[in-house]
């Protein structure tokens, strides 16, 4: 058995590949695990709970359809979707998780984060981060009617764009000093995320010892896990 991971689905009906993917997904691999992980980023956008998009609909009936047949299912927010409530963790039957959290599977501590609070580099986006997770911020923006949230989450999709456009590939990626520093917090040897879109596995040292870093791949043109078994660590792409 294994314990599976993934991020950065960013799912949106305008990506019904995607979306198609994910739900094979949850009918095909993942009954299989003994977990599986969400480690933030599953929707591109999310304006409340109350949002009655589709999607949102289908997504929670499939994760529920999956917890239902004995797989635990639990969530990490996103900086996409850091205002999924309780009401849809009710509906998709998942647990939600704080923003860094260790797992001992099989004997490997594994600290798991979504990443975007690795990025310390982007001074811009952390300011901008801390705004909105500020705990009145969120909850004037979830109290306001629905149709003026979905234009300001389009307003701040295309700001964003605009400013990623202009920075650095390094500056949008993790700051080593900072991968150290908060896999020494939590004296793990691994460390799994996402939010980079830049798959792959990293030996560093932490701790003193030998460490490794997983980053999940974006589903953009194929879906991305990390399976974690007694044996082995695994980064793996897969056709939608």
């Amino acid at each position: 058995m294994a314990t599976l991971f993934i991020a950065d689905l960013h799912l949106q009906a305008e990506e019904p590949a995607i979306t198609a993917g994910f739900l094979r997904f949850l009918n095909g691999e993942a009954r299989q695990a003994d977990a599986l992980y969400i480690l933030g980023d599953l929707f591109e956008a999310w304006i409340g709970d109350d949002d009655p998009n589709p999607l949102h609909r289908d997504i929670a009936a499939a994760l529920h359809a999956l917890v239902d047949a004995g797989v635990p299912c639990y969530f990490m927010h996103g900086n996409r979707d850091f205002l999924v409530g309780k009401r849809f963790a009710r509906e998709s039957g998942m647990i939600l998780l704080p923003e860094e959290k260790v797992l001992d599977i099989s004997g490997r501590r594994v600290l798991i984060m979504h990443g975007d609070t690795l990025c310390t580099d982007d001074i811009g986006y952390q300011a901008f981060r801390k705004k909105v997770h500020t705990p009145w911020i969120q909850t004037l923006f979830l109290a306001l009617p629905l149709f003026i949230r979905q234009k300001i989450a389009a307003r701040m999709r295309a700001g964003s764009k605009a400013a990623n456009s202009s920075k650095s590939l390094d500056v949008m990626d993790v700051n080593p000093q900072a991968v150290v520093n908060v896999m020494e917090k939590h004296h793990v040897q691994w460390l799994i995320h996402g939010h980079t879109h830049r798959p792959a596995i990293h030996s560093l040292q932490a701790n003193g010892n030998d460490a490794f870093r997983a980053v999940l791949g974006a589903w953009h043109r194929e879906g991305s896990m990390i399976k974690v078994t007694a044996e082995n660590v695994e980064l793996i792409a897969f056709p939608f």
